[in-house]
Protein backbone atom coordinates (compact mmCIF):
# COMPACT_ATOMS: atom_id res chain seq x y z
CA UNK A 1 0.00 0.00 0.00
CA UNK A 2 1.45 3.51 -0.62
CA UNK A 3 -0.75 5.38 1.62
CA UNK A 4 -3.32 6.84 -0.67
CA UNK A 5 -5.75 4.01 -0.98
CA UNK A 6 -8.31 3.10 1.27
CA UNK A 7 -10.11 -0.10 2.24
CA UNK A 8 -13.31 -0.96 1.03
CA UNK A 9 -13.72 -2.94 4.43
CA UNK A 10 -13.05 -0.54 6.66
CA UNK A 11 -13.47 2.82 4.77
CA UNK A 12 -16.03 5.56 5.94
CA UNK A 13 -19.20 5.70 3.91
CA UNK A 14 -19.26 8.06 0.55
CA UNK A 15 -21.34 9.36 -2.31
CA UNK A 16 -20.81 5.84 -4.14
CA UNK A 17 -22.23 3.56 -1.24
CA UNK A 18 -25.35 5.54 -1.31
CA UNK A 19 -25.64 5.38 -5.41
CA UNK A 20 -25.45 1.44 -4.94
CA UNK A 21 -27.94 1.72 -2.36
CA UNK A 22 -30.26 3.49 -3.48
CA UNK A 23 -29.93 1.85 -7.18
CA UNK A 24 -30.07 -1.88 -5.78
CA UNK A 25 -33.19 -1.31 -3.15
CA UNK A 26 -35.38 0.22 -5.78
CA UNK A 27 -36.42 -3.28 -6.43
CA UNK A 28 -37.84 -3.47 -3.60
CA UNK A 29 -39.41 -0.30 -4.09
CA UNK A 30 -41.18 -1.55 -7.55
CA UNK A 31 -41.86 -4.98 -6.02
CA UNK A 32 -44.06 -3.11 -2.89
CA UNK A 33 -46.06 -0.80 -5.76
CA UNK A 34 -46.50 -3.43 -7.52
CA UNK A 35 -48.48 -5.43 -4.62
CA UNK A 36 -50.29 -2.14 -3.96
CA UNK A 37 -51.40 -1.63 -7.38
CA UNK A 38 -52.93 -5.18 -7.75
CA UNK A 39 -54.76 -4.43 -4.48
CA UNK A 40 -56.45 -1.24 -6.38
CA UNK A 41 -56.77 -2.60 -9.49
CA UNK A 42 -58.79 -5.48 -8.19
CA UNK A 43 -61.94 -3.88 -7.27
CA UNK A 44 -61.91 -1.52 -10.27
CA UNK A 45 -61.82 -4.42 -12.31
CA UNK A 46 -65.25 -5.82 -10.76
CA UNK A 47 -67.00 -2.64 -11.49
CA UNK A 48 -66.25 -2.05 -15.04
CA UNK A 49 -65.31 -5.77 -16.47
CA UNK A 50 -65.86 -8.48 -14.38
CA UNK A 51 -68.24 -8.12 -11.55
CA UNK A 52 -68.91 -12.23 -12.00
CA UNK A 53 -65.21 -13.12 -10.83
CA UNK A 54 -64.89 -15.00 -7.59
CA UNK A 55 -63.40 -14.99 -4.48
CA UNK A 56 -61.22 -17.74 -5.81
CA UNK A 57 -60.31 -15.80 -9.15
CA UNK A 58 -59.66 -13.02 -7.30
CA UNK A 59 -57.17 -14.62 -5.37
CA UNK A 60 -55.74 -16.20 -8.23
CA UNK A 61 -55.14 -12.84 -9.66
CA UNK A 62 -53.68 -10.96 -7.33
CA UNK A 63 -51.25 -13.75 -6.67
CA UNK A 64 -49.99 -13.98 -10.39
CA UNK A 65 -47.29 -11.65 -9.67
CA UNK A 66 -46.07 -13.69 -6.83
CA UNK A 67 -45.63 -16.60 -8.34
CA UNK A 68 -43.62 -14.72 -10.96
CA UNK A 69 -41.29 -13.64 -7.82
CA UNK A 70 -40.47 -16.95 -7.51
CA UNK A 71 -40.31 -17.98 -10.51
CA UNK A 72 -37.87 -15.26 -11.44
CA UNK A 73 -35.65 -15.69 -7.92
CA UNK A 74 -34.56 -19.21 -9.12
CA UNK A 75 -34.42 -18.61 -12.54
CA UNK A 76 -32.45 -14.92 -12.20
CA UNK A 77 -30.43 -16.50 -9.49
CA UNK A 78 -28.75 -19.43 -11.10
CA UNK A 79 -28.23 -17.28 -14.57
CA UNK A 80 -26.48 -14.41 -12.82
CA UNK A 81 -24.41 -17.20 -11.38
CA UNK A 82 -23.40 -18.24 -15.04
CA UNK A 83 -23.57 -14.63 -16.81
CA UNK A 84 -22.44 -12.03 -14.27
CA UNK A 85 -24.84 -9.97 -12.42
CA UNK A 86 -25.24 -6.66 -14.42
CA UNK A 87 -26.62 -8.07 -17.35
CA UNK A 88 -29.79 -9.01 -15.86
CA UNK A 89 -29.92 -6.41 -13.44
CA UNK A 90 -30.24 -4.17 -16.63
CA UNK A 91 -32.53 -6.86 -17.87
CA UNK A 92 -34.96 -6.89 -15.02
CA UNK A 93 -35.94 -3.37 -15.35
CA UNK A 94 -36.66 -3.61 -18.99
CA UNK A 95 -39.08 -6.88 -18.31
CA UNK A 96 -40.55 -5.53 -15.73
CA UNK A 97 -41.49 -2.28 -18.39
CA UNK A 98 -42.36 -4.57 -21.29
CA UNK A 99 -44.65 -6.60 -19.26
CA UNK A 100 -46.54 -3.07 -17.36
CA UNK A 101 -46.79 -1.42 -20.66
CA UNK A 102 -48.19 -4.47 -22.07
CA UNK A 103 -51.17 -5.08 -19.05
CA UNK A 104 -51.65 -1.53 -19.96
CA UNK A 105 -52.07 -1.64 -23.85
CA UNK A 106 -53.94 -4.65 -23.92
CA UNK A 107 -56.76 -3.34 -20.94
CA UNK A 108 -58.09 -6.98 -20.62
CA UNK A 109 -57.80 -9.55 -17.51
CA UNK A 110 -55.78 -11.86 -19.27
CA UNK A 111 -53.54 -9.16 -20.54
CA UNK A 112 -53.43 -8.08 -17.13
CA UNK A 113 -52.60 -11.63 -15.80
CA UNK A 114 -50.05 -11.86 -18.20
CA UNK A 115 -48.77 -8.77 -17.42
CA UNK A 116 -48.69 -9.52 -13.52
CA UNK A 117 -46.84 -12.32 -13.63
CA UNK A 118 -43.62 -11.18 -16.62
CA UNK A 119 -43.68 -8.17 -13.79
CA UNK A 120 -43.48 -10.65 -11.41
CA UNK A 121 -40.81 -12.36 -12.94
CA UNK A 122 -38.20 -9.18 -13.37
CA UNK A 123 -39.08 -8.29 -9.83
CA UNK A 124 -37.71 -11.83 -8.57
CA UNK A 125 -34.65 -11.49 -9.89
CA UNK A 126 -34.52 -7.98 -8.38
CA UNK A 127 -34.62 -9.70 -5.42
CA UNK A 128 -31.98 -12.54 -6.03
CA UNK A 129 -29.57 -9.72 -7.08
CA UNK A 130 -30.03 -6.18 -4.74
CA UNK A 131 -28.64 -8.07 -1.29
CA UNK A 132 -25.79 -9.09 -2.93
CA UNK A 133 -24.29 -5.80 -4.43
CA UNK A 134 -25.25 -4.00 -1.41
CA UNK A 135 -23.25 -6.40 1.11
CA UNK A 136 -20.30 -7.26 -0.91
CA UNK A 137 -19.70 -3.26 -0.83
CA UNK A 138 -20.33 -1.68 2.14
CA UNK A 139 -17.82 -1.64 4.39
CA UNK A 140 -17.85 -3.83 7.80
CA UNK A 141 -19.71 -2.27 10.05
CA UNK A 142 -22.21 -0.79 7.79
CA UNK A 143 -23.29 -4.29 6.03
CA UNK A 144 -26.13 -5.91 8.29
CA UNK A 145 -28.09 -2.38 8.54
CA UNK A 146 -27.61 -1.34 4.78
CA UNK A 147 -29.09 -4.53 3.26
CA UNK A 148 -32.02 -3.99 6.24
CA UNK A 149 -32.35 -0.29 5.06
CA UNK A 150 -32.62 -1.75 1.44
CA UNK A 151 -35.90 -3.78 2.65
CA UNK A 152 -37.26 -0.61 4.54
CA UNK A 153 -37.17 0.72 0.71
CA UNK A 154 -40.18 -1.52 0.12
CA UNK A 155 -42.24 0.92 2.51
CA UNK A 156 -41.60 3.80 -0.14
CA UNK A 157 -43.12 1.69 -2.79
CA UNK A 158 -46.45 1.06 -0.34
CA UNK A 159 -46.86 4.37 0.28
CA UNK A 160 -46.18 6.76 -2.78
CA UNK A 161 -48.41 3.40 -5.02
CA UNK A 162 -50.99 4.16 -2.20
CA UNK A 163 -50.56 7.91 -2.24
CA UNK A 164 -50.85 8.41 -6.31
CA UNK A 165 -53.28 6.17 -6.95
CA UNK A 166 -55.75 8.17 -4.48
CA UNK A 167 -54.69 11.11 -6.26
CA UNK A 168 -55.35 10.09 -9.63
CA UNK A 169 -58.75 8.01 -8.66
CA UNK A 170 -59.96 11.19 -7.58
CA UNK A 171 -58.17 13.32 -10.23
CA UNK A 172 -59.82 11.11 -13.13
CA UNK A 173 -62.85 9.86 -11.14
CA UNK A 174 -63.27 7.18 -13.73
CA UNK A 175 -62.80 3.40 -12.76
CA UNK A 176 -62.33 2.38 -16.81
CA UNK A 177 -58.72 4.04 -16.92
CA UNK A 178 -57.64 0.97 -13.89
CA UNK A 179 -55.03 0.13 -16.52
CA UNK A 180 -53.41 3.72 -16.48
CA UNK A 181 -52.39 2.77 -12.94
CA UNK A 182 -49.92 0.53 -14.37
CA UNK A 183 -47.96 3.29 -15.83
CA UNK A 184 -46.48 3.89 -11.82
CA UNK A 185 -45.15 0.70 -12.34
CA UNK A 186 -43.53 1.41 -15.93
CA UNK A 187 -42.58 4.58 -15.01
CA UNK A 188 -40.50 3.35 -11.96
CA UNK A 189 -38.98 0.16 -14.12
CA UNK A 190 -37.59 2.74 -16.85
CA UNK A 191 -35.58 4.81 -14.00
CA UNK A 192 -34.48 1.67 -12.46
CA UNK A 193 -32.84 0.81 -15.90
CA UNK A 194 -31.60 4.43 -16.87
CA UNK A 195 -29.42 4.79 -13.46
CA UNK A 196 -27.76 1.10 -14.35
CA UNK A 197 -26.70 2.24 -17.82
CA UNK A 198 -23.64 3.53 -15.87
CA UNK A 199 -23.23 0.90 -13.40
CA UNK A 200 -20.47 -1.92 -12.87
CA UNK A 201 -20.28 -5.79 -12.52
CA UNK A 202 -20.27 -7.35 -9.23
CA UNK A 203 -16.94 -7.47 -7.79
CA UNK A 204 -18.00 -10.73 -6.06
CA UNK A 205 -19.04 -12.50 -9.04
CA UNK A 206 -16.19 -11.55 -10.77
CA UNK A 207 -13.24 -12.23 -8.18
CA UNK A 208 -15.63 -16.32 -7.60
CA UNK A 209 -14.47 -16.29 -11.49
CA UNK A 210 -11.00 -15.55 -11.24
CA UNK A 211 -11.34 -11.94 -12.84
CA UNK A 212 -9.23 -10.07 -10.03
CA UNK A 213 -8.37 -7.02 -12.33
CA UNK A 214 -11.73 -6.88 -13.53
CA UNK A 215 -12.96 -6.54 -9.62
CA UNK A 216 -10.58 -4.24 -9.27
CA UNK A 217 -12.10 -1.79 -11.76
CA UNK A 218 -15.47 -2.64 -10.90
CA UNK A 219 -14.81 -1.68 -7.22
CA UNK A 220 -13.25 1.67 -8.34
CA UNK A 221 -15.48 2.37 -10.63
CA UNK A 222 -18.47 2.26 -8.13
CA UNK A 223 -16.62 3.85 -5.38
CA UNK A 224 -13.53 5.93 -6.34
CA UNK A 225 -10.37 5.55 -7.82
CA UNK A 226 -8.31 5.11 -4.10
CA UNK A 227 -10.33 2.15 -3.01
CA UNK A 228 -8.65 -1.09 -2.74
CA UNK A 229 -10.52 -4.73 -2.66
CA UNK A 230 -11.02 -5.94 0.59
CA UNK A 231 -12.10 -9.45 2.12
CA UNK A 232 -13.76 -10.69 -0.77
CA UNK A 233 -10.39 -11.28 -2.19
CA UNK A 234 -10.25 -13.74 -0.17
CA UNK A 235 -13.99 -15.47 -0.72
CA UNK A 236 -13.74 -19.07 -2.42
CA UNK A 237 -13.53 -19.29 -5.99
CA UNK A 238 -15.84 -20.46 -7.86
CA UNK A 239 -14.34 -23.75 -8.69
CA UNK A 240 -13.50 -24.22 -5.42
CA UNK A 241 -16.80 -23.97 -3.71
CA UNK A 242 -18.22 -26.83 -2.16
CA UNK A 243 -21.99 -27.82 -3.17
CA UNK A 244 -24.71 -27.76 -0.88
CA UNK A 245 -27.81 -29.86 -2.11
CA UNK A 246 -31.24 -29.43 -0.54
CA UNK A 247 -31.18 -32.56 1.28
CA UNK A 248 -27.99 -31.37 3.38
CA UNK A 249 -30.03 -28.66 4.31
CA UNK A 250 -32.75 -30.76 6.03
CA UNK A 251 -29.60 -32.76 8.32
CA UNK A 252 -28.41 -32.35 11.60
CA UNK A 253 -28.45 -29.35 13.42
CA UNK A 254 -29.51 -27.69 9.76
CA UNK A 255 -33.15 -28.72 10.45
CA UNK A 256 -33.21 -26.13 13.41
CA UNK A 257 -32.12 -23.64 11.04
CA UNK A 258 -34.53 -24.46 8.27
CA UNK A 259 -37.60 -24.60 10.78
CA UNK A 260 -36.30 -20.70 12.26
CA UNK A 261 -35.60 -18.54 9.26
CA UNK A 262 -38.29 -20.63 6.78
CA UNK A 263 -41.53 -20.98 8.95
CA UNK A 264 -41.61 -17.69 10.72
CA UNK A 265 -40.96 -15.59 7.19
CA UNK A 266 -44.29 -17.91 5.68
CA UNK A 267 -46.05 -16.46 8.56
CA UNK A 268 -44.60 -12.91 7.93
CA UNK A 269 -45.73 -13.54 4.37
CA UNK A 270 -49.02 -13.65 5.46
CA UNK A 271 -49.28 -10.65 6.83
CA UNK A 272 -47.22 -8.62 4.64
CA UNK A 273 -49.06 -9.43 1.11
CA UNK A 274 -52.30 -11.70 1.88
CA UNK A 275 -53.14 -8.18 4.24
CA UNK A 276 -50.92 -5.68 2.10
CA UNK A 277 -52.24 -6.77 -1.22
CA UNK A 278 -55.81 -6.77 0.16
CA UNK A 279 -55.73 -3.94 2.44
CA UNK A 280 -58.37 -1.61 0.70
CA UNK A 281 -60.72 -4.98 -0.03
CA UNK A 282 -60.59 -5.25 3.42
CA UNK A 283 -60.71 -1.35 4.58
CA UNK A 284 -64.17 -1.56 2.68
CA UNK A 285 -64.85 -4.67 4.28
CA UNK A 286 -64.57 -3.49 8.18
CA UNK A 287 -66.12 -0.08 6.68
CA UNK A 288 -63.30 1.97 7.26
CA UNK A 289 -63.52 4.33 3.88
CA UNK A 290 -64.20 7.58 3.75
CA UNK A 291 -66.66 7.25 1.17
CA UNK A 292 -70.35 5.53 1.74
CA UNK A 293 -71.86 6.10 -1.35
CA UNK A 294 -71.22 4.57 -4.42
CA UNK A 295 -68.84 2.06 -5.58
CA UNK A 296 -66.12 3.65 -6.81
CA UNK A 297 -66.32 6.58 -4.23
CA UNK A 298 -65.72 3.94 -1.75
CA UNK A 299 -63.17 2.86 -3.78
CA UNK A 300 -61.19 6.04 -3.27
CA UNK A 301 -62.17 6.16 0.09
CA UNK A 302 -60.77 2.58 0.70
CA UNK A 303 -56.92 3.68 -1.00
CA UNK A 304 -57.18 7.17 1.00
CA UNK A 305 -57.50 4.73 4.49
CA UNK A 306 -54.85 2.54 3.04
CA UNK A 307 -52.52 5.33 2.14
CA UNK A 308 -52.54 6.94 5.63
CA UNK A 309 -52.24 3.11 7.29
CA UNK A 310 -49.03 2.38 4.85
CA UNK A 311 -47.33 5.96 6.46
CA UNK A 312 -46.65 3.51 9.59
CA UNK A 313 -44.65 1.10 7.54
CA UNK A 314 -42.14 3.58 7.37
CA UNK A 315 -41.77 4.05 10.97
CA UNK A 316 -41.86 0.43 11.63
CA UNK A 317 -38.91 -0.18 9.67
CA UNK A 318 -36.97 2.84 10.93
CA UNK A 319 -37.84 1.25 14.36
CA UNK A 320 -35.97 -2.05 13.48
CA UNK A 321 -33.15 -0.61 12.09
CA UNK A 322 -32.43 1.16 15.17
CA UNK A 323 -32.95 -1.87 17.30
CA UNK A 324 -30.97 -4.20 14.89
CA UNK A 325 -27.43 -3.65 16.50
CA UNK A 326 -28.92 -3.67 19.86
CA UNK A 327 -31.28 -5.84 20.96
CA UNK A 328 -31.46 -9.72 20.37
CA UNK A 329 -33.15 -10.58 16.91
CA UNK A 330 -34.61 -13.22 18.16
CA UNK A 331 -36.66 -11.17 20.98
CA UNK A 332 -37.21 -8.47 17.88
CA UNK A 333 -39.12 -11.15 16.13
CA UNK A 334 -40.92 -12.52 18.68
CA UNK A 335 -42.17 -9.35 19.77
CA UNK A 336 -43.04 -8.14 16.49
CA UNK A 337 -45.43 -11.19 15.65
CA UNK A 338 -46.56 -10.38 18.87
CA UNK A 339 -47.46 -7.37 19.02
CA UNK A 340 -48.61 -7.48 15.52
CA UNK A 341 -51.41 -9.67 16.66
CA UNK A 342 -52.40 -7.64 19.51
CA UNK A 343 -52.83 -4.82 16.71
CA UNK A 344 -55.09 -7.38 14.61
CA UNK A 345 -56.84 -8.18 18.25
CA UNK A 346 -57.62 -4.61 18.72
CA UNK A 347 -58.98 -4.26 15.26
CA UNK A 348 -61.41 -7.09 15.59
CA UNK A 349 -62.72 -5.69 18.93
CA UNK A 350 -63.75 -2.39 17.23
CA UNK A 351 -65.54 -4.07 14.26
CA UNK A 352 -66.89 -6.16 16.67
CA UNK A 353 -68.07 -4.09 19.07
CA UNK A 354 -68.41 -1.62 16.64
CA UNK A 355 -66.05 0.69 18.51
CA UNK A 356 -65.20 4.26 16.59
CA UNK A 357 -63.43 4.32 13.66
CA UNK A 358 -59.96 5.93 14.84
CA UNK A 359 -59.70 2.83 17.61
CA UNK A 360 -59.74 0.34 14.46
CA UNK A 361 -57.47 2.01 12.55
CA UNK A 362 -54.62 2.67 15.19
CA UNK A 363 -55.56 -1.22 15.52
CA UNK A 364 -53.98 -1.61 12.12
CA UNK A 365 -51.46 1.47 12.06
CA UNK A 366 -50.22 -0.84 15.13
CA UNK A 367 -50.50 -4.02 12.92
CA UNK A 368 -48.21 -2.41 10.21
CA UNK A 369 -45.49 -0.38 12.78
CA UNK A 370 -44.43 -4.11 14.27
CA UNK A 371 -45.22 -6.06 11.38
CA UNK A 372 -42.38 -3.80 9.74
CA UNK A 373 -40.00 -3.30 12.84
CA UNK A 374 -39.71 -7.06 13.29
CA UNK A 375 -40.52 -9.90 11.27
CA UNK A 376 -40.50 -8.35 7.74
CA UNK A 377 -36.98 -7.00 8.39
CA UNK A 378 -35.81 -9.85 10.67
CA UNK A 379 -36.63 -12.47 8.47
CA UNK A 380 -34.54 -11.13 6.20
CA UNK A 381 -31.23 -10.76 7.58
CA UNK A 382 -31.51 -13.75 9.88
CA UNK A 383 -30.16 -15.78 7.36
CA UNK A 384 -27.03 -14.92 6.28
CA UNK A 385 -26.29 -14.88 10.34
CA UNK A 386 -26.93 -18.63 11.04
CA UNK A 387 -25.85 -20.15 7.59
CA UNK A 388 -21.97 -21.13 6.98
CA UNK A 389 -20.60 -19.15 3.53
CA UNK A 390 -20.99 -23.12 2.07
CA UNK A 391 -24.29 -23.69 2.95
CA UNK A 392 -26.04 -19.17 3.40
CA UNK A 393 -27.37 -19.51 -1.13
CA UNK A 394 -29.36 -22.59 -0.44
CA UNK A 395 -30.44 -21.87 3.01
CA UNK A 396 -31.45 -17.92 2.37
CA UNK A 397 -33.21 -19.37 -1.13
CA UNK A 398 -34.62 -22.08 0.98
CA UNK A 399 -36.41 -19.40 3.54
CA UNK A 400 -37.11 -16.65 0.64
CA UNK A 401 -39.09 -20.14 -0.64
CA UNK A 402 -41.20 -20.31 2.53
CA UNK A 403 -41.34 -16.47 2.61
CA UNK A 404 -43.06 -16.56 -0.76
CA UNK A 405 -44.95 -19.43 -0.08
CA UNK A 406 -46.49 -18.12 2.92
CA UNK A 407 -47.04 -14.82 0.43
CA UNK A 408 -48.71 -16.94 -2.38
CA UNK A 409 -51.32 -19.07 -0.03
CA UNK A 410 -51.95 -15.40 1.76
CA UNK A 411 -53.15 -13.78 -1.02
CA UNK A 412 -54.98 -16.75 -2.73
CA UNK A 413 -56.90 -17.44 0.43
CA UNK A 414 -57.44 -14.30 2.07
CA UNK A 415 -60.61 -13.08 -0.56
CA UNK A 416 -61.99 -16.92 0.38
CA UNK A 417 -61.63 -16.17 4.11
CA UNK A 418 -63.92 -12.95 3.38
CA UNK A 419 -66.43 -14.76 1.71
CA UNK A 420 -66.95 -17.83 4.23
CA UNK A 421 -66.67 -15.66 7.60
CA UNK A 422 -65.88 -11.85 6.36
CA UNK A 423 -63.68 -9.83 7.77
CA UNK A 424 -64.01 -11.56 11.80
CA UNK A 425 -62.55 -15.00 9.83
CA UNK A 426 -59.72 -13.10 7.86
CA UNK A 427 -58.57 -11.28 11.54
CA UNK A 428 -58.72 -14.48 13.71
CA UNK A 429 -56.46 -16.79 10.68
CA UNK A 430 -53.91 -13.63 11.15
CA UNK A 431 -53.81 -13.57 14.50
CA UNK A 432 -53.07 -17.19 14.99
CA UNK A 433 -50.68 -17.16 12.04
CA UNK A 434 -48.65 -14.52 13.88
CA UNK A 435 -48.91 -16.08 17.26
CA UNK A 436 -47.25 -19.29 15.28
CA UNK A 437 -44.50 -17.09 13.97
CA UNK A 438 -43.96 -15.87 17.57
CA UNK A 439 -43.95 -19.48 19.49
CA UNK A 440 -41.54 -21.08 16.33
CA UNK A 441 -39.10 -17.79 16.73
CA UNK A 442 -39.36 -17.82 20.72
CA UNK A 443 -38.44 -21.70 21.02
CA UNK A 444 -36.11 -22.53 18.05
CA UNK A 445 -34.91 -19.37 17.37
CA UNK A 446 -33.01 -18.95 21.11
CA UNK A 447 -31.23 -22.94 19.81
CA UNK A 448 -30.17 -21.38 16.52
CA UNK A 449 -29.12 -17.78 17.74
CA UNK A 450 -28.17 -17.57 21.16
CA UNK A 451 -29.03 -13.98 23.05
CA UNK A 452 -25.99 -11.68 22.24
CA UNK A 453 -25.64 -10.84 25.97
CA UNK A 454 -24.78 -14.39 26.93
CA UNK A 455 -22.72 -15.75 23.80
CA UNK A 456 -21.19 -12.40 22.30
CA UNK A 457 -22.95 -10.21 19.49
CA UNK A 458 -23.65 -12.59 16.72
CA UNK A 459 -21.97 -11.79 13.37
CA UNK A 460 -22.72 -13.33 10.05
CA UNK A 461 -21.37 -16.54 10.13
CA UNK A 462 -18.23 -16.99 7.82
CA UNK A 463 -17.21 -20.76 8.28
Amino acid sequence: MDGKTVNMDTMPLRWGHYRVLIVASLGQVAGAALATLVGVILPMLQIVLHPELSSLEQGLIACTSLVGIMVGSLLFGAWSDRRGYLLLFRLCPLLVLAAALFAFLTDSLWGLVIGLFAMGLGIGGEYSLDSDYISEIMPRRWKLLMVGVAKAASSVGNIAAAALCFFLLRAWHDPHRWNYLLLIVAALALLMFLLRIRFAQSPGWLLAHEKDKEAEQAVRRLLGPDVEVGEIRNRPRKKQMQTVGWRDLFRGENVKRVLFSGIPWACEGLGVYGIGVFLPVLVLALGLETASEGAFERIIGSVETTTYINLFILPGFVLGLLLVNRWWHVRTQTLGFALCAVGLALLLAAYRLHWPVWIAVAGFMLFELFLNAGPHLMTFIIPPQIYSVAERGAGAGLAASFGKLGAVLGVLFVPMLLAWGGATLVLAVTIAVHLLGALVTAVVGREVLPDRRKYGNPEIRRD
